[in-house]
């Protein structure tokens, strides 16, 4: 029987750093929190991942799709180096063997989530990427991949910025990069992660130490 981790994507899920429960992966130094999951070792998944110095993990393929944001350290593979701040997206059929240097690494990573005929690869430096104006002052937008339906971005909100009152239509998925997060449901600090339903609504807005989020819309299945 296949693992089922807030798998009822009707359902408002919050989870807090102090609500993080690591788990060790089939490889040495290699650590997860399981934000959401269909499956066992293959899965539809949404996971913090933790790789020691040093670490590895074995050859794998991407069967659907991989999607990650490198949190802290350096992540490594036989391509290249992806630094702090690094947004990846492996399309389906892609592969690699992650290797990671003194540094170690801890990502935001998605699995077997693509459209199958979502296949553009893309490796962005959020370091260096120029910022757009966001819909109201106080808000900047770094646009990362749309797909149909489906978009993912960065948005950078200012100390005391508030937006409008709007609805999720698809959905909407966030992780807080920085400062704190909040709306009429809650405050959520750095490393919290918020996964609203199709048709779900808030009214966010930051505080004094303004907020940076992942954000993606538009890409929640109503059931799975």
């Amino acid at each position: 029987m296949s693992l089922k981790i807030n798998d009822n994507f009707e359902e408002r899920v919050v989870i807090k750093p102090e609500d993080y429960q690591w788990v060790d992966s089939p490889m040495p130094g290699v650590e997860r929190m399981m934000l959401d999951r269909i499956g066992d070792e293959v899965a539809r998944a949404t996971t913090i991942v933790r790789y020691a110095p040093n670490s590895e993990f074995s050859t794998h393929s991407h069967d659907g799709g991989e999607e990650f944001f490198v949190l802290e350290g350096t992540f490594s593979d036989e391509h290249r180096d992806y630094p702090t701040g690094s947004y990846v997206r492996n399309p389906i059929g892609t592969f690699h063997t992650p290797k990671v240097g003194t540094d170690g690494a801890t990502m935001f990573v998605k699995l077997h989530q693509f459209e199958s005929e979502d296949i553009e690869q893309k490796i962005i430096n959020t370091n260096n990427t120029p910022w757009l104006q966001g819909m109201v002052d106080g808000l900047t937008v770094m646009p990362l991949h749309s797909y149909e339906a489906e978009n993912c971005a960065l948005v950078k909100w200012a100390p005391n910025t508030q937006f409008n009152p709007h609805k999720h239509w698809g959905g909407e998925e966030i992780f807080v990069l920085d400062g704190t997060f909040y709306d009429e449901h809650g405050e959520y600090a750095k490393g919290s992660w918020i996964r609203s339903p199709h048709l779900s609504a808030h009214t966010p807005y930051t505080k004094e130490d303004g907020a940076l989020i992942y954000v993606k819309t538009g890409h929640l299945p109503e059931k799975v």
